[in-house]
């Protein structure tokens, strides 16, 4: 599973890096995702919601439903 969650968010990386951002995985522990957002994204007032309805939600849907993306500052 780790490779799957590492193969998407590598995937996510190129539109993150697009919009002058980009993330950094700090841990994988089965289902929980801890992520650092660089650039643009790290002070970013919607970065919550990038994390949350865009990261998790995507992981969620196509690794497992059971995945929880955690913010580390």
């Amino acid at each position: 599973m780790e490779a799957q969650i590492r193969e998407t968010l590598e995937e996510l990386r190129g539109m993150l890096q697009d919009d002058g951002g980009d993330l950094e995985v700090v841990s994988i522990d089965g289902t929980s995702v801890k992520l650092r957002l660089q650039g643009a994204c790290g002070c970013c007032p919607h970065a919550t919601m990038t994390l949350k309805h865009g990261i998790e939600r995507i992981l969620r849907e196509r690794v497992s439903p059971d995945i929880v993306v955690e913010r580390v500052e």
